[in-house]
């Protein structure tokens, strides 16, 4: 296979029969050479200032902006676990969108907005317009985990504040589930 000029995509000529030394660096005059250098300075650059935006936005967060990051990565985790489970409510199957749809709502019980027990796969019809078809909800979340697990989940809990740094432990840890189910979706 020919090699090709780093910069313009050139041909050129083997390494043994290059006459200048910039060819066998894989260039095909110093001008590209130099372009080439000044194109991957420029992109370090650039790279380097969206490292620093990105850490800049992450020291600015708040505590609110942290809970909203975790909820959706465990959100997504809840959705991908559940996939081919149908909607915990409704019991049906079908093309539209799916939610992580809490038992015990997250505004009235917020210690348990991070347990899996109170969370599955919702049809929006059933979260949004039904105010999570409750009625139906408990039926089918009592064939799922059982009486023992629903008892508990109904009875009382102590209340709980996130801290920044145990919300970023729940965000990073679904984070790596979600990875692990999708590496393990595609076999």
């Amino acid at each position: 296979m020919a090699r090709k000029c780093r910069y313009c995509k050139a041909e050129l000529p083997k390494v043994k029969d290059c006459a200048e030394p910039v060819q066998a660096k894989g260039f095909c005059s110093f001008d590209h050479m130099a372009k080439y250098g000044l194109e991957k300075a420029r992109q370090t650059k650039e790279r380097q200032e969206r490292k620093e935006l990105r850490a800049r936005k992450e020291r600015l967060k708040t505590r609110s902006d942290h809970a909203k990051d975790a909820q959706a990565e465990f959100n997504k985790y809840i959705r991908l676990r559940d996939d081919r489970l149908p909607c915990v409510s409704c019991g049906r199957h079908h093309s539209g969108q799916y939610h992580a749809g809490h038992y015990r709502t997250v505004g009235s019980h917020p210690e348990l907005r991070f347990n899996e027990l109170n969370c599955h796969k919702q049809c929006s019809v059933c979260n949004n317009h039904k105010s999570g078809n409750i009625v139906e909800y408990r039926i089918n979340l009592l064939q799922r985990i059982g009486s023992v697990k629903l008892e508990w989940l109904e009875g009382p809990h102590e209340p709980k504040k996130y801290t920044i740094e145990e919300l970023k432990a729940i965000k990073a840890k679904y984070k790596e589930r979600c990875r692990k189910l999708v590496d393990l979706a595609n076999g």
